[in-house]
């Protein structure tokens, strides 16, 4: 079994809460990380019928086959349950409850208005690469990884991705977006999931995009906060200071992994990876939403951002590390180029003195430490 990061973040939590929310995309892994970490819970999934009931019909009664806790998977099929739980926790803060969710807007709101204060929320995503690396997966095949993706089922050897993407992308039309929206053209929706693919790492612009799609802007607006909350994009949002400096206000996207992106993008093999267009926007995407998986793995906000001003200069990713703030360029070139490293010439004072690190992040094996500006191939990443 793959070892998941989370796991020293649920158990340090668990030390100040009686309750721990999960939450992530489906398929990354929830259920098996859970049952593992907390073998001597009783284990219940609120998408069988039967349980949801039981639930549903008689919470207190349920609730009581945990005599010292218990673990309630997809709970967001149930949340008037959490109401319940709440006396419960209050009356017995001992007793330790480990929910999961693939939906942020409805565990999200359950638990506002139910657990506010009684509960951590952790996001488990796909595997990151240092996750890969610690058992024993060879992450050296750039190409491969961007096809593959991080999904564990794939890299545990249950599943391959030209079978699993197609399978996750229709289970995700019919399970969490029409539970969302009331969507009569499901052909208009995948167009605009192939368009959000071929933006990643590019600035979203939703009047463009609702002219590709024939859709309102508002409508684009709706279906970008259902792909947000299901796990599927997250946006990356600009620094921004309070100067007359013109700076982009406008967020990039990118897809929490990769290898869903190719396949809605078209691409069927690692090999036409060599020479799509899209390439070194996947390489970036891999990369800036690595860094994402090492924030939550740790329990942490994301916070991330990236700078880029009216006159085009751009650093791709800039990451808080408690003093200030580290600053990463990213290319898939396998070869090193002094161009690489123009954005940090051009930053702002107010930002260049806020920065505690400036790195090139790129797919050669030609690194430099100890240097201004350090040169670091992708796998590096394990140790940042």
């Amino acid at each position: 079994m793959i070892i998941r990061k989370l796991e020293n973040a649920i158990r340090e939590n668990l030390n100040y809460f009686s309750v721990v929310t999960i939450t992530g995309p489906r398929q990354s892994g929830k259920t098996t990380l859970i049952k593992s970490v907390f073998p001597e819970l009783p284990y219940f999934s609120l998408e069988n019928p039967d349980t949801r009931e039981m639930a549903v019909t008689d919470p207190v009664a349920f609730l009581a086959m945990g005599s010292e806790g218990m673990i309630l998977d997809e709970v967001q099929n149930t949340p008037d349950l959490l109401s319940y739980l709440q006396g419960v926790v209050d009356d017995h803060p001992k007793w330790k409850y480990i929910l999961s969710g693939s939906s942020q807007f409805s565990l999200q709101n359950s638990i506002t208005q139910s657990l506010a204060g009684r509960t951590a929320v952790l996001e488990l995503l796909p595997l990151s690469l240092q996750e890969l690396s610690a058992n024993t997966t060879d992450i050296a095949d750039a190409d491969r990884l961007l096809y593959s993706g991080f999904y564990p089922s794939i890299h545990a050897g249950l599943n391959i991705p030209r079978l699993f993407y197609p399978a996750y992308v229709r289970t995700y039309l019919e399970r969490d977006v029409r539970g969302f929206l009331q969507i009569s053209d499901l052909y208009r929706f995948q167009t605009f999931l192939k368009l959000c693919a071929g933006r990643v790492g590019s600035l979203f612009n939703a009047t463009e995009m609702s002219n590709e799609v024939g859709v309102s802007v508002n409508t684009i607006r709706a279906w970008l906060s259902v792909l947000q909350a299901s796990y599927i994009v997250f946006m990356l949002h600009p620094y921004f200071e309070n100067t007359r400096r013109r700076l982009t206000k406008t967020p990039k996207m990118y897809f929490y992994d990769t290898g869903l992106a190719c396949y809605l993008m078209g691409i069927e093999n690692d090999r036409q990876l060599q020479t799509d267009r899209m390439r070194g926007h996947l390489f970036e995407n891999m990369v800036v939403a690595d860094m994402m998986k090492r924030r939550a793995n740790a329990g942490r906000e994301a916070g991330l951002m990236f700078y880029r001003d009216s006159n085009g200069n751009e650093i791709d990713l800039l990451v808080p590390d408690g003093t200030g703030i580290e600053a990463y360029e990213i290319k898939s070139a396998s070869t090193y180029s002094s161009s690489f490293e123009t954005g940090f010439r051009h930053l702002p004072e107010q930002l260049s003195l806020r920065l505690t690190r400036r790195a090139v992040i790129y797919n050669g094996y030609q690194e430099r430490h100890d240097a201004p500006i350090e040169v670091l191939h992708y796998s590096t990443l394990l140790s940042v």
